[in-house]
């Protein structure tokens, strides 16, 4: 009995699809207890029929017989005629619909094709390219495979942290006590004052010694000075890190640590010295006072609070400063690269400052932009061989430079470039140059190459100078060859690890790669040691990568 009323339901739902929005009357053959079960059923959706999109013939016969009305005797004969062509039409528009379907697919076949072979046919070239020193180099990106143990990393990284707390409160301690008590006691009005004293006419006291033999510290002296800082003014003050843009190793690695006081826009620079594990000693570098840029678009305009962000240089004339080591009085201008700052400080400065202003201009933020188009696409013709053109262009510039003060001309610029196959526009090389040079019209090797090709982040450098001090333990500047075989460790390389090279292989690509750049056959300069690892830093994204190549063969 069941099973013959849904039958009954079936057949009375499939004869209501094609109106499913009508009320059909009650047919024939209805009981009442059908009727009550149809009612209380759900309504029923119609289902998809997939067959009428099938593009036979049969089927097309079927669906125009069943889906098209039969036409009436007026217009059966005109029906008739037209059948065919409705059919054939049909069957061309199916098959243009297919047709461009299979075009459109073959066309985005060939053209994924050619662009995997233009890749393929790229890396084939740029592999033909390739040197067998340039091979070499390229086994040093497999210490990045294998990083350093992270607890010992930890351990080190704490350590410095605690080391670089301490070398930033010994500095400001000695600065507070530079600026507000050794000014007072070591006033020279103190000794003429002393003088006048010592000319009246006052008997000696035999209990009392003269006042020039007297210790005088902060609180006996009663001398008023022109200075009038306290330490509430210096209080106000930003502490910054920086180093010196130097190819001499000695002057490169110093540490120095800056403080520009807002009260008076001000700045100073000390210098931090190690001697041994304990021995620490602070030193001035540059007196306080208020300085100016003597060099870029703000050229002559005093610096501000604008002008100090990690990465900023800052310029001073060699000549202002005569305490200056004599290999730094060599250069006119003594310029520095503002490595770490304190952040909490400049944005609490910040906070308090209404009138403070960024010291980027639209010009420099032009500058910029076309400094990063050019070096990103110098980059791209660099990949994978970046060591070996830069100590070769680093050599060529050197050779041209007949007089030694660095200062090339346009035309020198330009052949090198072209002789190392570095394409760049005329146009751009233009605008860099109008950028770059000086009041003479020429422009410094060093700068032109860092400003065409770029150079690595700041933290990239500073693993870079930890490398180079650890194996400059005389601060000579230089590194024997045979120290840095002795210092190289490749224990932890993958090659190693595998068994697919030996220790002495991986160090003698090294040192061959290394010495084919130096100017020396048996020793490395700072910066030749710097272009290695300038150079291997392109093809580099991630930075903690390019620090394990750093860390597993120096052991920092």
């Amino acid at each position: 009995m069941d099973s013959e009323i849904k039958g009954v339901a079936a057949s009375l739902v499939s004869q209501a699809l094609p109106f499913p929005g009508k009320k059909k009357p009650q047919q024939q053959g209805w009981t009442s207890k059908s009727q009550a079960i149809q009612n209380s059923c759900l309504p029923v959706v119609p289902r998809l029929d997939l067959r009428s999109l099938v593009d036979s013939d049969d089927e097309e016969q079927d669906i125009i017989s069943g889906n098209l009305p039969p036409p009436t005797d007026k217009y059966k004969p005109k029906y008739q005629q037209y059948e065919g062509e409705i059919k054939e039409g049909s069957k061309q528009y199916s098959q243009k619909n297919a047709e461009k379907i299979k075009s459109s697919i073959t066309h985005q076949q060939s053209l994924r094709h050619k662009i995997e072979d233009k890749c393929t046919q790229y890396e084939e070239d740029l592999v033909d390219d390739l040197t067998s020193l340039d091979r070499k180099v390229l086994l040093q990106l497999g210490f990045a495979d294998n990083p350093c143990n992270l607890q010992h990393s930890t351990r080190k990284s704490h350590a410095e942290i605690v080391a670089a707390e301490k070398k930033q409160q010994a500095v400001a301690e000695q600065v507070m006590l530079d600026l507000l008590s050794r000014a007072v006691i070591s006033d020279p009005e103190q000794n003429v004052i002393s003088e006048k004293q010592e000319n009246t006419c006052v008997l000696p006291d035999s209990k009392v010694a003269p006042l020039r033999f007297r210790k005088r510290t902060l609180h006996e002296t009663k001398i008023k000075t022109r200075s009038t800082l306290t330490e509430k003014m210096l209080s106000h003050k930003v502490q910054f890190e920086g180093r010196i843009i130097s190819r001499n190793g000695h002057d490169a690695c110093r540490e120095l640590v800056g403080f520009f006081f807002t009260h008076d826009q001000s700045l100073t620079i000390y210098e931090y010295r190690r001697f041994g594990k304990n021995r620490t000693n602070v030193l001035p570098f540059i007196h306080k006072d208020i300085y100016s840029h003597q060099c870029g678009r703000r050229k002559g305009k005093q610096y501000q609070l604008g002008d100090f962000y990690i990465g900023a240089n800052l310029s001073f004339l060699s000549s202002d400063h005569p305490r200056l080591p004599e290999s730094l009085k060599e250069n006119t201008l003594l310029v520095l690269r503002i490595t770490n700052i304190d952040q909490a400080g400049l944005s609490s400065i910040k906070i308090d400052s209404l009138e403070h202003e960024d010291a980027v201009t639209s010009e420099e933020d032009n500058d910029r932009l076309l400094l990063q188009a050019v070096q990103n696409m110098l980059k791209k013709q660099l990949h994978k061989r970046g060591v070996r053109i830069l100590h070769g262009l680093g050599k060529y510039l050197q050779q041209l430079d007949k007089e030694g003060n660095g200062l090339l001309d346009k035309e020198d610029f330009k052949q090198g470039l072209k002789k190392f196959s570095l394409k760049v526009s005329e146009k751009d090389f233009e605008s860099l140059w109008l950028i770059l040079k000086n009041d003479s019209g020429k422009v410094d090797y060093g700068e032109f190459r860092r400003a065409f090709i770029g150079e690595m982040n700041e933290y990239r450098k500073s693993f870079v100078r930890k490398a180079f001090m650890k194996l400059d333990f005389n601060k000579t500047g230089s590194v024997p060859l045979i120290d840095i075989r002795k210092c190289y460790c490749a224990k932890k390389h993958p090659q190693v690890i595998s068994g697919q090279s030996t220790e002495e292989e991986i160090k003698s690509s090294f040192l061959e790669t290394l010495k084919d750049a130096c100017s020396k056959s048996d020793e490395v300069l700072y910066g030749e040691f710097e272009d290695y690892y300038e150079g291997l830093s392109i093809g580099i994204v991630d930075d903690e990568d390019f620090v394990n190549i750093l860390r597993a063969p120096w052991g920092i």
